[in-house]
């Protein structure tokens, strides 16, 4: 099946967002269990860092971090009064 790939890569990174956390130590990091190929993809984009390795979670590099929140807010974000 053909789809958009770059769609897909959008709607993964903002659900990245939900799965974020930061520390002193590691910087931002989130859980990668995502689709293999679309976490390879944010990779090449330079959103997170190589995701093969042994842990769980990836690094997620500080521009990435603030684009995943705003895509997370466009995408599934609702409007408050």
């Amino acid at each position: 099946m053909e789809y958009d790939k770059d769609k897909v890569d959008e709607y993964t990174l903002a659900l990245l967002y939900l799965v974020m956390w930061s520390d002193k130590n590691s910087g931002t990091r989130a859980w990668k269990g995502f689709d293999w190929q679309t976490m390879d993809r944010l990779c090449e984009k330079g959103y997170i860092d190589n995701p093969k390795n042994k842990n769980k979670s990836v690094y997620v590099f500080p521009e990435a971090a603030e684009k995943a929140k705003e895509l997370f807010i466009k995408f599934f974000g609702t409007e408050t009064k």
